[in-house]
């Protein structure tokens, strides 16, 4: 008698190999048979139709606070994730000194757009060091396993004080207490170490990322220090202006160290071409044995833009300041009034100079109606300036009756990353280079305008079965990116892949009824903070460690989850032969 049996499903076992008929048998948290399972489960799960595949593994989340009191880390959860990482862009919560808090609260909330107010109420901060923030982790109820990386921002500043907020360069002795502080995380269990060195990272008063500015010293440094203790890997983000040079001295983090990089890619409109340059340097840099992967998105980096969000096209008017923060139906009453409209239309805002809010409020080729049943790769004909020229009416009337259907809850789409040519055929490129791997869903993150933990249901619908402005992508090689791939990403062997010795995360999908819904708002993080949320049908089960941990995407009450230390082995007398990419 097996716990559980998965029965006559299309099993795609996470190594990139075709699919094939099969059942799958686990006992406690193991798979322990996939092929024809003679014996009965305790619970068994009709598969017939449906695709079985690994649990989903997002390495690019930003629970680091809601981690501490949210079991489910939803949205993710309702996409088949099993297993996230956090602290990723340098960001996070740990180590901390009690004078401190405000200030990461403040730096969360402005580089993540996580309400200060819902982190405020909800962290409880019984920790100081990463160790105690680990153990704080391991100690809360969980339905999902979790990873966690040490951020660069919070070393810096626990070490540089308000030096390290003044972007001002480490001496030799603070890398070194840098180095100690990050290597006791990677010996408490951190998979690794992030930083961040974009301008977009921002805190809630407008002040850079501390890490912005960090000098080759100081990440070398600390870089040389992970390499002694021969553990974790690196996360970063970077602008890459001067390209070469920059990524030089990424890549001499590695040289130094041995450890695994991974650098986000994302197509910028201000330099459309620096993504392919840092691909080629990544390329390159393979060539030579140095393992360093780009980090990519499946779609476009899309601001959601509307009444319910926190950012629409009229922010800057002050005529739509008078109604803004009112009850939605006020200011619904409001835009459908003629002379109201009239004034809005009417008036010319002052936008602050070289901010992207300007692009962001009259960038007309960039906005798309979403609808109640997404479309990521839309046309440039859909877009507003287009339906405006077509119309004969003025962009901002199309914009305001896109945002009053269903009652005002209505979203544009503003493809802000990853959409320059108007298609998503330079992600495809980004997605099928042989030296990327899938992430930045940045769940748990943005929680007023953007919604990209849906990432896994896109990369099946849209680029495995749905696509027709290009090319699909062979749904066995993306479940091997969502799996198997990112296992080996962030080191964690024991997962990603369905074989007899595997930890038992699996998904049962009904693939032919995979639907992703358009995100909406809901108010439920602590002290009554809004978020966006997507829902899916499609998901059957999600089974962590053994247990069914969400049915159709909804939590069972299971919580099997766990902190995930370290790098994770293959367990022992697992072979494994994963197909080539």
């Amino acid at each position: 008698m097996h716990d559980i049996v998965i029965r006559g499903g299309t099993v795609f076992d996470g190594t990139g190999a075709a699919p094939i008929e099969a059942d799958v048998a686990i006992d406690g948290r193991t798979i322990v048979a996939v092929g024809k399972v003679t014996g009965s489960g305790r619970e068994e799960i009709d598969a017939r139709g449906q695709i079985v595949t690994p649990g989903f593994i997002d390495v690019h989340t930003h629970y680091d606070g809601q981690v501490t009191w949210d079991p489910y880390l939803q949205p993710s959860t309702f996409h088949g994730i099993t297993t996230a990482v956090m602290g990723n862009c340098g960001v996070g919560f740990a180590p901390c000194k009690p004078e401190q808090r405000d200030w990461l609260l403040g730096l969360m909330e402005g580089v993540e757009d996580i309400p200060g107010s819902a982190l405020a109420e909800g962290i409880k901060w019984n920790w100081e060091s990463f160790a105690d923030y680990m153990d704080a982790v391991e100690a809360s109820p969980l339905a999902l396993d979790v990873g966690l990386q040490i951020p660069h921002a919070a070393v810096r500043a626990y070490v540089m004080g308000d030096r390290a907020p003044a972007l001002e360069p480490a001496t030799a002795e603070e890398t070194e207490q840098m180095a100690r502080i990050v290597v006791e995380a990677l010996e408490a269990g951190a998979l690794g170490f992030s930083t961040s060195r974009t301008v977009k990272h921002k805190d809630v008063r407008g002040g850079s990322t501390p890490t912005l500015k960090a000098e080759a010293a100081e990440l070398h440094g600390i870089a040389r220090a992970m390499g002694k203790a021969g553990k974790g890997v690196l996360q970063l983000i970077a602008d890459f202006k001067d390209t070469d040079a920059e990524f030089a001295m990424l890549r001499g983090m590695v040289e130094i160290s041995g450890r695994p990089l991974s650098i986000t890619i994302e197509q910028d409109d201000r330099w459309p071409n620096v993504w392919a340059r840092v691909l080629h340097n990544i390329a390159e840099a393979n060539k030579a044995g140095l393992p360093i992967k780009g980090q990519v998105p499946p779609r476009a980096t899309g601001i959601l833009l509307g009444l319910t969000s926190s950012l629409n096209p009229f922010v800057m008017h002050q005529t739509f300041r008078q109604i803004w923060g009112a009850p939605l139906e006020q200011q619904v009453k409001a835009l459908r009034d003629p002379e109201f409209r009239a004034k809005l239309f009417a008036e010319e805002p002052a936008y602050p100079a070289g901010e992207i809010i300007e692009m962001l409020c009259t960038a007309y080729h960039k906005m798309f109606a979403l609808g109640e049943t997404p479309n990521y790769e839309p046309a440039p004909e859909e877009s507003v300036k287009a339906r405006a020229e077509h119309s004969g009416k003025n962009p901002r009337e199309v914009i305001l009756d896109m945002m009053l259907e269903r009652d005002g809850k209505a979203l544009i789409y503003f493809p802000l990353m990853n959409y320059h040519c108007g298609s998503l055929d330079d992600v495809q490129k980004m997605l099928t280079h042989p030296n990327t791997a899938f992430g930045l869903s940045d769940g748990g993150a943005h929680c007023g305008i953007i919604c990209d933990a849906s990432f896994p249901t896109t990369l099946l619908t849209h680029w495995g079965r749905d696509r027709t402005r290009g090319p699909k992508l062979p749904l066995e090689w993306l479940i091997h990116g969502l799996t198997g791939r990112n296992a080996e990403l962030i080191n964690v062997l024991d997962r990603g892949i369905l074989a007899p010795g595997m930890k038992a995360d699996v998904n049962v999908i009904d693939f032919d009824g995979l639907k992703l819904y358009s995100p909406h708002i809901v108010n439920d993080l602590p002290a009554g903070g809004k978020r966006l949320i997507q829902h899916a049908d499609g998901y059957t089960a999600s089974i962590v460690s053994g247990a069914v941990a969400f049915r159709g995407g909804q939590p069972t009450g299971a919580l099997n989850g766990k902190l995930v230390r370290g790098a994770q082995a293959r367990p022992q007398g697992v072979r494994v032969s994963t197909a080539a990419d």
